[in-house]
C-alpha cells in the first residue's frame, strides 16, 4: 500500500477547525460579541458599496460578507480576519462582468476558490511570513490612506465621482465641496472619528464605535440635519443556483481567475499579518488561511455572491473593538443577515459621514508612527522599501504595490549579500612547515593564492572575475574554495571563465576544499573538467601548495 495518503491526512488535519478554537472562543465571548456588532455597523455600507462597484448589485455584496465571513472565520487561519467584499477585488471583476456577464464573474470566483484551496494545501502560504517588515509597514499605511480617500466623499457630503483612483475620486469631492461648502458632514465625521480615538484611549473595553454611531444618529434626526443616509438595502439574501457553471468559458476565464486568486490571497495574508502585529500574542496559520478563503470563494457564487478576500479595514475595526477569537467575525456575518432579514429601516437612517468617521479613527490607529518612523531611521534600504510600497498602494494598487516592494527588496538584499562576498589574496601558509620565511616569501614571488568568502552568485560573480583575472607576474594561482557558501550556475560560469583566461596567460590554476555539493554542481555544468585530468583539484590547502611548488620549479628547470 501507498503510503502517501498517511502523510497527507495529518496535513489536511492542520488545514481544518480543531480544538484550540474552541477555546479561543471560551476566552471573552462578550467582547467578541460586541466587536462583531461593531463591524457589522461599519461592513453593512461597504458591503453594499463594494457589491454594486463590482457590477452585480448590492444585494451580491451582503451575501458576500454574510456567507464569506462565516465561512473564512471557521475554516480561516486567523482568530480576527473578517473576510468579505472590498475595493481592490472590484478592480479585477469589473473587466470580467464587461465581457463575459454575471455568470462570469461567478464562475471567476468558484475557480479561484479551488485555485486557493490547492495553494492552501500546497503549502504556499507560509513563505508570506518571509516578507519584509518595511514592506509590510509600507503597505498598511497605503492602505490606511486608501480608507481615508475612500471617505472624503462621505465625509464632505457630495457625492463620489466615477474615477478608478482613489486619490482622483477625493480630488473630485474637495472641487465638489468647494463649489457649495456645508459644515455638518464634515463636522460630524471628525467629530465621531475624535470620539472614537480618545475614548479609546481612555476606555478601551466600552463599544465606543457603537454608541459614536447612535449618538450622531440621534443628532442628525433630532436637528434634522441635511446628511446622505445609507438608504434603503435588499432585504434578501442570495437564493441557490448553479446555472453560472458553464465547462466551455473555463479556458477563457483562467487568467481573471488566477488574477482573483493572487488578490485574494495576497490581501488575506498581508491582512492577517498586519493583524497579527496589531494584537498580542496573536499567529496566524497562512495555509490554513488560504484554504479557509478557498472555502468561502466555492461557497459564495452558489448563492450569488461575488469573490471574497480578507478585508484590512473591517479586520482593523475587530482587533480595535477588542476581538478575541473567530467568534467576532462569525457574530459579524450573523448581525448582517439579521439586519438585512428584519432591520433595513432602521440601518438606512445612519449618516454616511458618521461611518466615515469610524473608519479614519480606524486608520489613525492602523498605523504604526512609532515602527514608521523607526524604520525610515534604521537602514537606507528599509527606508526605500517603505516609501515605494506606500506610494505605489496608493497611486496603482495593492498587487502591483507588494511586486514593487519585494523586487526593490529583493535587489538590495542580493546588493547586501554581493556585497558581503570576498576574494581576498592571501599568503602562502604551509602546515607542515617545511619552508623558512625567506623560501615562502620567494615562493610567493610566483605563486598567489586567493581565497573566496561567502557566496559566489550572479550578484558577485562578476567582481571576482574583473579581481582575478588582473592577476600577472605569477606562475601559479592557487583558488581556495572551502569558504565558499552557496555556488550558482552563474558563478559557475564565471570561475570557468576565469581558469581559462589565466591559463591563456600562461598561468597554472590549481584548485583546493571544494565542497561535495559544489564539486557536483561544477561538474555537471562542465567547469574547467582538464584540471581534475591534469591532478589539480586538491581537497587541502597544503596539497595544493606542494603541487604549485612542484610546478614553479619545473619551470625553473625548463627555463
Amino acid at each position: 500500500m501507498s503510503t502517501g495518503t498517511p502523510q497527507r491526512l495529518p496535513r489536511l488535519r492542520e488545514l481544518l477547525p480543531g480544538r484550540a478554537d474552541l477555546l479561543a472562543a471560551r476566552r471573552s465571548p462578550l467582547r467578541d460579541l460586541v466587536a462583531g456588532l461593531t463591524v457589522a455597523i461599519v461592513a453593512l455600507p461597504l458591503a453594499l458599496a463594494f457589491g454594486v462597484a463590482s457590477g452585480l448589485g448590492a444585494q451580491a455584496g451582503l451575501t458576500t460578507a454574510i456567507v464569506a465571513g462565516i465561512l473564512a472565520a471557521v475554516f480561516g487561519g486567523s482568530n480576527l480576519q473578517v473576510s468579505g467584499p472590498t475595493g481592490a477585488m472590484t478592480v479585477v471583476l469589473l473587466p470580467v462582468v464587461h465581457s463575459f456577464g454575471a455568470s462570469g464573474v461567478l464562475l471567476v470566483g468558484l475557480m479561484a476558490g479551488v485555485i486557493l484551496i490547492a495553494l492552501g494545501v500546497s503549502g504556499i502560504g507560509r513563505y508570506v511570513r518571509l516578507l519584509p517588515t518595511s514592506l509590510i509597514e509600507g503597505f498598511t499605511a497605503g492602505i490606511a490612506v486608501i480608507i481615508v480617500l475612500q471617505q472624503v466623499p462621505n465625509m464632505l457630503g457630495v457625492e463620489a465621482g466615477e474615477q478608478s483612483q482613489v486619490w482622483a475620486i477625493a480630488g473630485d469631492a474637495i472641487t465638489q465641496y468647494l463649489a457649495a461648502p456645508q459644515l455638518a458632514p464634515i463636522a460630524m465625521a471628525l467629530g465621531v472619528a475624535a470620539v472614537i480615538l480618545i475614548g479609546a484611549r481612555l476606555k478601551p473595553s466600552l463599544p465606543i464605535s457603537i454608541l459614536a454611531i447612535v449618538v450622531a444618529t440621534l443628532i442628525a434626526d433630532l436637528a434634522s440635519l441635511d446628511l446622505t443616509r445609507i438608504g434603503s438595502i435588499p432585504s434578501t439574501i442570495g437564493s441557490y443556483s448553479t446555472d453560472f457553471i458553464d465547462l466551455s468559458r473555463i479556458t477563457a476565464l483562467i487568467p481573471s481567475a488566477l488574477a482573483v486568486a493572487a488578490l485574494a490571497a495576497l490581501e488575506s495574508l498581508l491582512c492577517a499579518t498586519v493583524a497579527d502585529s496589531m494584537s498580542v500574542g496573536e499567529r496566524h496559520n497562512p495555509d490554513r488561511e488560504l484554504f479557509g478563503q478557498g472555502i468561502a470563494n466555492i461557497a459564495v457564487p452558489f448563492l450569488g455572491g461575488v469573490p471574497a478576500t480578507a478585508a484590512i479595514a473591517r479586520t482593523a475595526v475587530n482587533v480595535r473593538a477588542g476581538a478575541h477569537s473567530r467568534v467576532a467575525s462569525i457574530t459579524h456575518s450573523l448581525v448582517l443577515a439579521v439586519v438585512v432579514l428584519s432591520a433595513s429601516g432602521l440601518v438606512s437612517t445612519i449618516p454616511l459621514a458618521a461611518l466615515a468617521g469610524v473608519l479614519i479613527a480606524t486608520c489613525v490607529q492602523m498605523v504604526g508612527v512609532g515602527s514608521i518612523r523607526a524604520l525610515l531611521r534604521s537602514t537606507r534600504e528599509d527606508a526605500v522599501v517603505l516609501v515605494l510600497t506606500f506610494a505605489v498602494t496608493v497611486a496603482v494598487d495593492l498587487v502591483t504595490a507588494v511586486v514593487v516592494g519585494l523586487v526593490i527588496a529583493s535587489f538590495l538584499a542580493l546588493r547586501n549579500v554581493s556585497r558581503s562576498a570576498r576574494l581576498d589574496r592571501v599568503p602562502l601558509e604551509d602546515d607542515r612547515g617545511d619552508h623558512s620565511a625567506e623560501e615562502l616569501a620567494l615562493l610567493s614571488d610566483r605563486i598567489a593564492a586567493f581565497r573566496f568568502d561567502g557566496p559566489l552568485f550572479f550578484g558577485a560573480a562578476h567582481r571576482f572575475l574583473l579581481e582575478l583575472t588582473d592577476v600577472t607576474d605569477v606562475e601559479v594561482v592557487i583558488l581556495r574554495m572551502s569558504r565558499v557558501t552557496t555556488l550558482d550556475a552563474t558563478g559557475a560560469g564565471i570561475l570557468d571563465d576565469a581558469i581559462r583566461r589565466l591559463e591563456a596567460k600562461g598561468i597554472a590554476v590549481l584548485v583546493s576544499g571544494v565542497d561535495p555539493a559544489h564539486g557536483k554542481t561544477l561538474r555537471a555544468l562542465g567547469v574547467a573538467p582538464h584540471l581534475r585530468e591534469l591532478g589539480r583539484v586538491f581537497d587541502t590547502t597544503p596539497d595544493a601548495i606542494a603541487a604549485a611548488r612542484s610546478i614553479t620549479s619545473q619551470n625553473r628547470a625548463a627555463g
